[in-house]
């Protein structure tokens, strides 16, 4: 069975760190491009960061580069996203992503990814 399960979500002050996890199962890394999105109450679903299978490429949006790193860990079958210097702006339902039946090529597009998890609330407050 393939499933993507989010946690680490919360309430946090601006200038705050959180760490979300998505624990995979029935995904493979080597073949999967994994992603981060997010979506504030309103809007549309954004890409937030992406890891090609290899690990070795990522790709993050403009607005959270610099702040957010996403890695994976094989071991463990769990994807990351550490989140420094949040923002109020952050706050959004954040969704893990896999992208591997048609292809495994990293995407910004949330049409690409197949596979999704049920999100994690993170609200930052000023």
């Amino acid at each position: 069975q393939v499933q993507l399960v989010e946690s680490g979500g919360g309430l946090v002050q601006a200038g705050g760190s959180l760490r979300l996890s998505c624990a995979a199962s029935g995904v493979t890394f080597s073949r999967s491009a994994m992603g981060w999105f997010r979506q504030a109450s309103g809007k549309e679903r954004e890409f937030v960061a992406g890891i090609n299978s290899s690990g070795g490429t990522t790709h993050y949006a403009d607005s959270v580069k610099g702040r957010f790193t996403i890695s994976t860990d094989s071991a463990r079958n769990t994807v990351y996203l550490q989140m420094n210097s949040l923002k109020p702006e952050d706050t959004a339902v954040y969704f893990c992503a896999a992208r591997r039946l048609l292809s495994a090529v990293l995407s910004t597009t949330a049409l690409s990814y197949d596979t999704w998890g049920q999100g994690t609330q993170v609200t930052v407050s000023s």
